[in-house]
């Protein structure tokens, strides 16, 4: 698919990489699964670089405007599972 990431010019280019990682996790859910593990960990780094919960929903919206692919009921379910698990949506 073409589609542009959503980020910020403020962010370093290891800052975008991150966050394209995590975006590229969410897909990764979506298309085959996702082992929680995985998904927390780039949601942890997403979170440093993106700590505004008000920002993260922008980012969120922005990415299910260009992918079509809803990251929030994807980390809900990161949330709500044990580990071990393999998240898909």
């Amino acid at each position: 698919m073409e589609y542009t990431y959503p980020f910020s010019l403020d962010w370093s280019t290891e800052e975008i990489v991150e966050v394209v990682q995590f975006f590229e996790a969410i897909e990764k859910a979506y298309e085959k699964g996702v082992k929680r593990e995985e998904l927390l960990m780039k949601y942890r780094r997403f979170k440093e670089i993106v700590p505004s919960i008000a920002e993260e929903k922008t980012y969120f919206r922005q990415f299910e405007k260009e992918s079509g692919y809803a990251s929030y009921p994807i980390v809900k379910m990161m949330k709500e599972k044990g580990d071990n698990t393999v998240i898909k949506g």
